[in-house]
């Protein structure tokens, strides 16, 4: 048994806690939290009652009671949500309330509490809670869904992640009507995996699914509503350059974009292997970032010439970036897109992260090896940076 990072953000108000299928909601909720009444919406007979009668949960609540109503699966009967919100008002009683997405309940045309329940969420899990238990390779190759991160062998791991995608398919999109052609939207969700780490061409992927642009936009959409995946808009702010327009797209969890992703004769492990190592950091920052309570947001950069960094945080704790190589060893070119990035922001920390061993400084970048990085994530995350060892004066414009 893990222990998460995750902690409720309030004891005073209600908490929505929301994340993907699989992530280990339930299994938190029963741990911590000791709660009398508990509806899970998954059991067949409280998904029929409080669908049919949503009023009824006052009658499951005991008089004065002061401990937390726990209402896992809400996105299975939004109506709740109106009687939610009234016994908050009326009663003063406090919920926890889980689901796959809130873009998902508002879409439905049900309200979120009027800011009387504070938003959260739970990610995958990330080195830090699995401590010596983590395995780089483990979690380049299948994720770090809590399942995944116990002992399995290969043919297990696949079946467990290649289950997972379809019953996504089948309780959550075809379930909720999301989509009426089921298998394009398999289809899709192979040739996304191509778009994983990359800027998004909406026409290319269409092309490939065979279906109008609008349709695969539609489609992408429906990752976003069930935190399947997640887009990472271009850090713009006083751009000095031309800047890419569109956002990169990433699956929620590396083990995800693994068993969706095709191979062939022509598919090479770097490209494959690069594109997962790079979103398992990503994911992983994603996630201590909202754990941690750094604040930062997230972006990419990118130059309308192709220079491009590929994490860059931003938030009142300073602005850091950093560019993650699939390779032991780094070379100048390597440097380019952060001493560009650090040219035309002179605040910003430096950080090229690799799968070598040992630390390294190169002028005002550090780099540092990935299991480090993933390992030591308050270190990374703090405002004081790493190191600091070049003047911004000393700095002259790589591009040029």
């Amino acid at each position: 048994m893990f222990t998460r990072l995750y902690a409720l953000p309030t004891e005073k108000l209600s908490v929505f806690l929301f994340g993907p299928r699989g992530t280990g909601k339930t299994t938190w909720l029963k741990d911590q939290i000791a709660a009398e009444v508990y509806i899970d919406l998954l059991k067949s007979d409280e998904f029929i009652r409080f669908s049919s009668r949503p009023a009824s949960i006052e009658e499951i609540i005991p008089p004065g009671y002061k401990d937390w109503v726990v209402i896992d699966e809400i996105q299975r009967v939004p109506a709740l949500l109106h009687e939610v919100h009234r016994l908050i008002e009326a009663k003063k009683y406090r919920f926890i309330l889980t689901g796959s997405s809130a873009r998902s309940l508002r879409k439905k045309g049900v309200n979120l509490l009027a800011g009387r329940a504070v938003t959260s969420h739970l990610y995958p899990m990330t080195a830090m809670e699995l401590k010596d238990s983590f395995s780089l390779e483990r979690a380049v190759r299948y994720g770090h869904l809590p399942t995944v991160c116990t002992d399995m062998n290969e043919n297990e791991y696949k079946a467990y992640l290649s289950s997972y995608v379809q019953t996504y398919i089948q309780q959550e999109v075809l379930q909720e009507g999301l989509t009426r052609n089921i298998g394009a939207f398999a289809r899709f969700l192979e040739t996304a995996s191509f778009s994983h780490g990359s800027v998004i061409n909406y026409s290319e992927v269409a092309r490939e699914v065979g279906q109008h642009r609008k349709v695969v936009e539609s489609y992408f959409s429906i990752l976003e509503d069930l935190l399947l995946g997640w887009m990472l808009p271009v850090f713009r702010k006083r751009a000095k350059r031309n800047m890419s327009v569109h956002p990169k797209f990433y699956f929620f969890d590396t083990g995800i974009y693994q068993i969706l992703r095709p191979r062939g004769p022509l598919d090479s492990y770097s490209e494959i292997s690069g594109a997962a190592i790079e979103g398992l950091l990503i994911q992983e920052i994603r996630a201590c970032n909202e754990y941690y309570l750094s604040g930062y947001e997230l972006f990419y950069w990118r130059t309308s010439t192709n220079i491009e960094v590929d994490l860059v945080l931003y938030g009142e704790h300073g602005l850091k970036a950093f560019e993650v190589k699939h390779a032991d060893h780094i070379r100048d070119r390597d440097l380019r897109g952060l001493e560009t990035f650090g040219f035309d922001y002179p605040e910003a920390q430096l950080y090229l992260i690799y799968r070598g061993t040992r630390k390294e400084y190169h002028g005002r970048i550090t780099v540092l090896p990935i299991t480090w990085a993933l390992t030591h994530m308050p270190e990374l995350l703090a405002p004081e940076p790493l190191q600091n060892t070049v003047s911004d004066s000393a700095v002259s414009d790589p591009v040029n």
